[in-house]
C-alpha cells in the first residue's frame, strides 16, 4: 500500500536501493522531520500534486494549532489510536488528499505527530527550493531605508544562480548593534569586529 511505501521510504532512508527510488528535493533537510519530508516530497512528486500537498500541509499546520486538537495530539498520555482518530476526523472535515492521510498515518504509528510542525517546515523549505526562491534573512541594529534595501538587494541577487529568486526577511533586533548578520545559503555576511570575536 502507499501507506507501507512511505513507511519504507523513511526507514530505509539510508539504503542505495532508497536512494535511487527517491525523487530527491533540490535540498536537503537534515533531521527526523526532514527525512519524513523527503519521502513526502517523493511521493508527490511521483503522483504530480506537489502543489495540492503544499497547501495541504498549510492546513495541517493550522489544524496543529488548533487548541483543542494541539491538546490531545501533542499530549503523550493519550494513546496513539485516539490521536489518529481525532486528527483523521479533522482530516477528513478538511477534505486532504491520501498523501497527507497517509503521511499523518506514518507519523502516528511511529509516534511522531509531535513532529508534524517539523515535517510541513521542512517541506515548505524544499518546495521553495523546488521554485528557485533563495530566502534569506538579513538582522540589523535598525530598520533598513528604502535605499539601504534596494542597495543590499543588488547585493545578495549577485550570489544567485540563473532562475534563481531572492526572497528577503528583514529582522530588527535592536540591541544588536554593529551587526549585520544575512544568511543566504552557506554566506555568513558580518562586520570585521563581530567576526573576530
Amino acid at each position: 500500500s502507499f501507506i507501507i511505501s512511505i513507511l519504507f521510504q523513511v526507514r530505509q532512508f539510508s539504503t542505495s536501493v532508497l536512494r535511487q527510488a527517491l525523487i530527491r528535493p533540490p535540498i536537503d533537510v537534515y533531521g527526523v522531520g526532514g527525512r519524513y519530508a523527503t519521502a513526502l516530497f517523493s511521493a508527490a512528486s511521483k503522483q504530480k500534486k506537489l502543489e495540492q500537498v503544499e497547501k495541504e500541509m498549510r492546513t495541517l499546520s493550522a489544524l496543529i494549532k488548533d487548541p483543542k486538537l494541539s491538546s490531545i495530539v501533542m499530549n503523550p498520555h493519550v494513546k496513539r489510536s485516539l490521536k489518529l482518530k481525532f486528527f483523521g476526523d479533522a482530516m477528513t472535515k478538511a477534505n486532504l488528499s491520501p498523501i497527507s492521510v497517509n503521511l499523518i498515518t506514518v507519523l502516528a504509528d511511529n509516534g511522531r505527530l509531535t513532529l508534524t510542525a517539523d515535517v510541513v517546515g521542512a517541506f515548505a523549505k524544499m518546495m521553495s527550493a523546488h521554485r528557485g526562491e533563495v530566502i534569506c534573512t538579513v538582522t540589523t541594529a535598525h530598520p533598513l531605508d528604502e535605499a539601504n534595501l534596494a542597495e543590499l538587494k543588488v547585493a545578495l541577487n549577485g550570489f544567485l544562480a540563473k532562475g534563481e529568486t531572492l526572497i528577503l526577511e528583514t529582522k530588527v533586533r535592536p540591541y544588536s548593534i554593529r551587526v549585520l548578520v544575512g544568511t543566504i545559503r552557506i554566506y555568513l555576511l558580518s562586520t570585521p569586529g563581530m567576526a573576530r570575536r
